[in-house]
């Protein structure tokens, strides 16, 4: 039986050449679904084309989404690649951990996704509060630079190899898409009930929420549960 594969996902790229060497990267570690999330220079790419060796030619169409919420929405789990420490209490994995986490769900029927954030600035902290855990590659603490293309290979080099985890999974966890619609609710439900005192801590705050939802790890009966909470705490009484 094939194992599905994971989604990569590239946030705001900014030169065709580095999605083509992530393409390249990719179809060597039988990854071949590519989406982009604004790439900068549009798509589809000449300089792209051609730096992807004919991997590109070859891979399904890039789908091209105007944000990171909209590309993940069919996903089960989410991981983000991040060099920096995060303010969000999120598991953190390395590349090999994660790999192995992605084939355990992969077996269960989990549709996965990794995040890779642009050249010059990687995600933000919003595109790290979709995400499910972090992951980190630890490399020499004076000189840990990578490259687009560089961080795709060593991600899809360890999941190319990589083994599922024995232990088994209990559920298959809401899409992201049902999550996110939950959460929009709840976080228009506490925003019209005062719950975000301070205009200036609510980025913060909401994504702290976000974090302990998502900690859950809710199926979709689970998110149907929390609408029949949020439904009965916010309906009004005749």
């Amino acid at each position: 039986m094939d194992i599905p594969a994971p989604v990569i996902i590239l946030v705001d790229p900014q030169m065709g050449e580095n999605i083509g060497a992530a393409a390249r990267a990719m179809l060597n570690c039988g990854l071949s679904e590519l989406r982009l999330v604004r790439p900068r220079d549009g798509w589809p790419n000449e300089r792209a084309e051609a730096m992807s060796a004919g991997a590109l030619s070859v891979m399904p169409p890039v789908r091209v989404f105007d944000t990171v919420e909209n590309a993940v929405a069919d996903c089960h789990w989410v991981y983000a690649t991040t060099a920096r420490p995060r303010d969000m209490a999120k598991p953190v994995m390395t590349a090999r951990e994660a790999a192995q986490d992605i084939r355990t769900r992969a077996e269960h029927s989990h549709r996965t996704a990794i995040l890779f954030g642009g050249e010059r600035a990687g995600l933000t902290n919003d595109d790290v509060a979709l995400a499910h855990t972090i992951i980190t590659i630890p490399l020499n603490p004076e000189f840990s630079s990578l490259n687009l293309g560089q961080c795709v290979l060593l991600c899809g080099y360890e999941w190319y190899q990589a083994q599922p985890r024995p232990e088994a999974l209990s559920h298959v966890p809401a899409t992201h898409k049902e999550f996110n619609a939950f959460f929009k609710r709840l976080e228009s439900e506490l925003d019209a009930h005062g719950f975000f005192r301070s205009p200036e801590m609510k980025p913060t705050v909401s994504r702290n929420v976000r974090t302990m939802l998502s900690r859950a790890n809710p199926s979709d009966q689970e998110i149907n549960t929390f609408h029949g909470i949020l439904s009965a705490l916010t309906s009004r009484k005749g």
